[in-house]
């Protein structure tokens, strides 16, 4: 296991990187304000689940597989590039919905589990697909542990939960904050149009950002 030293300093760069901007709080920001707080905390939900399965890999070796597979690395990117081009496409044709009653607004902010889960599906894919995350965590995570400590394994898996919830402390401010004031913005057609082209060129600009990207 890593000292508590080790735990402390990784949490403060942890919290650091969660809060430099990058296309996961940037997923966050414009989701929360366009959906809400609600549907903000579940994609944070997802993108954590995401920072599991990329801490896993790392762990059982398969990112270094992916890293040494300009093919796997491609295709990986690719399929994000397209998740995230869909997005920008679903953004865009987005309907407006003026909420003009209390009632409204109520159920708009209750989400069914069907619903959640599917918010937080997306978070999960938006971060599983991003090779440079992986190749991140392969490079990042290993500096943090010592051989001596025992398994190297385990301490990858312990820094990745703590990564986890750093990640969770940031872009569950990021949610909730933003979807606080996309809840004003929700009271406007035209301020809602806004906000759906800007989203679109988000998730526009993020898939031919992921597109250039190179190992």
């Amino acid at each position: 296991m890593p000292t508590w030293e080790v735990l402390i300093t990784f949490f403060g760069v942890a919290l650091l990187l969660g809060l430099s901007p990058g296309p996961d709080n940037l997923f966050v920001l414009v989701q929360s304000a366009q959906r809400g707080w609600r549907v903000g905390l579940c994609v944070v939900a997802g993108l954590c689940l995401g920072i599991v399965g990329h801490t896993a890999a790392v762990a059982l070796g398969l990112a270094a597989v992916v890293a040494a597979s300009p093919m796997l690395f491609t295709v990986l990117k690719l399929c994000g590039a397209a998740y995230l081009a869909y997005l920008a496409w679903g953004a865009w044709r987005a309907p407006v919905h003026v909420e003009e009653t209390a009632r409204a607004q109520t159920e708009r902010d209750v989400l069914s589990l069907r619903v959640a889960m599917r918010w937080m599906g997306r978070g999960v894919v938006m971060n599983l697909t991003n090779p440079k995350v992986l190749i991140f965590f392969l490079a990042f995570l290993p500096q943090f542990t010592d051989p001596s400590r025992g398994s190297v394994a385990l301490q990858v898996m312990v820094l990745g939960c703590v990564f986890m919830l750093a990640a969770w402390l940031v872009f569950g401010s990021i949610a909730c904050f933003s979807g606080l004031f996309g809840q004003l913005l929700q009271r406007s057609a035209s301020a809602q149009r806004w906000l759906n082209r800007i989203a679109a060129t988000v998730f526009g600009a993020l898939a031919l950002r992921l597109v250039m990207v190179q190992r």
